[in-house]
């Protein structure tokens, strides 16, 4: 068998056999293999370099990006520690400055306050000073009135002023107020004031039982507060006082005493000691206390007042049940009477009755037998009467009605 070829350049053809043409064959396939081969290898590692440098190229990119994020992200988080530090340091800054401020104000109150309390100092000392002259003073007042007074007279003295202490502010203190000496015998002692006061409402609020005791420096027997206390206490009771309080210079050198007001309710209830200089502050002391009770007493007032017309209500109910019981009682006796009197009279009405019932049936009969009395029988065993009264011509009579009935 035989294969023509044509020759590509030429464009001859001629003939081989068949072991020409397998040998051409291979030739031409081995040549053609070898330079596929090579142009797939040369492709396929053209595509390795390709796929590597994008590869590459993805990896490098992906590293910028992540390199830039990275970058980013430090220079945000650089940016948030400058801003931070930068706050903080304005908040320092901020503080400190406020706190300069704060220790300004703070010295220069330290400084007012210390100048403030040299002036209060200054003004105490100077109060002090003035209010230790003016003691120094009235001691050497009351020491010279002492002197010049008797022990009666020193008494009197002591009323004398606190009357005029009193007076003195009486009508602006004290305008609806009563105080004056305790002219009272009935009881066989006094004291010496009673102050007593009430409301707009008329009610008392207060009420003060005043004893004034006072010795001269010269006196022989030196008295104690607490001798008159007992009868100071019996004299606030039976003049029905709530206070007792007792103005005294006795003791003169007591340290108790000489502070002013003394509470002795331990002793003696709502009783007090006190200088005389301290007899209207006493007052006052216990008008205020008192005043806080008013709207309280008011209503206690009121309460005794509808109390009183509770009473006077069942009192009058008590005596209206009284007399009503009264009347009741005699009604009942009366209308017992009454019963015992209708019973009887029902008793004779009915004898009564019973007696009219019994005429009323005798009345019947007698009716009866009226209506059955003729002559005939009138005659019937007298035959003289018979006779007269044929005679007459009654019987015949009676005989005829009889027929006719």
């Amino acid at each position: 068998m035989s294969n023509q070829i044509t020759c590509p350049h030429c464009n001859k053809a001629f003939t081989v056999d068949e072991a020409g043409y397998a040998a051409i064959l291979k030739q031409v396939h081995d040549a053609e293999f070898e330079k596929e081969l090579a142009a797939r290898l040369k492709l396929a590692e053209d595509a390795k370099k390709n796929e590597i440098a994008l590869a590459e190229a993805k990896v490098l990119q992906a590293q910028t990006q992540q390199i830039h994020s990275k970058e980013t992200e430090i220079n945000n988080l650089k940016s948030e520690i400058k801003a931070l530090e930068d706050s903080k340091d304005a908040a320092i800054a901020n503080a400190i400055s406020e706190t300069k401020m704060k220790n300004v104000e703070l010295e220069a109150k330290i400084e007012n306050a210390k100048l403030e309390k040299e002036n209060v100092e200054q003004t105490l000392n100077s109060k002090f000073k003035e209010l230790l002259d003016y003691k120094d003073q009235e001691i050497e007042r009351y020491k010279n009135m002492k002197l010049q007074l008797s022990t009666k007279g020193i008494g009197e003295s002591l009323e004398q002023f606190c009357l005029t202490e009193f007076n003195k502010i009486r009508s602006a203190a004290f305008p609806k107020a009563a105080f004056g000496k305790d002219t009272d015998k009935t009881t066989g002692s006094q004291g010496d004031f009673i102050f007593r006061d009430k409301t707009d409402m008329d009610v008392e609020y207060l009420s003060i039982m005043f004893e004034m005791k006072n010795e001269g420096d010269e006196t022989k027997t030196k008295k104690k507060n607490e001798d008159f206390l007992a009868e100071l206490d019996k004299d606030r009771n039976e003049k029905g006082c709530e206070y007792a309080v007792l103005v005294s210079m006795l003791e003169a050198d007591s340290e108790l005493y000489n502070v002013g007001i003394v509470d002795v309710s331990h002793i003696y209830p709502k009783m007090y000691v006190v200088r005389p200089q301290f007899f209207i502050p006493m007052i006052t002391l216990l008008r205020n206390a008192a005043l806080k009770t008013v709207d309280a007493r008011n209503e206690l007032a009121i309460i005794q007042a509808q109390n009183v017309d509770i009473t006077n209500f069942e009192s009058d109910v008590a005596a209206w049940k009284k007399g009503f019981t009264r009347n009741y009682k005699l009604a009942a006796d009366k209308y017992g009477d009454a019963i015992a009197e209708i019973d009887k009279a029902i008793e004779k009405l009915q004898a009564a009755k019973e007696s009219l019932t019994g005429s009323e049936r005798n009345l019947r009969l007698a009716n009866d037998k009226l209506d059955d009395l003729t002559v005939k029988k009138l005659t019937r065993n007298n035959p003289t009467m018979k006779a007269r009264f044929e005679a007459l011509g009654t019987i015949e009579s009676e005989a005829e009605e009889a027929e006719d009935n």
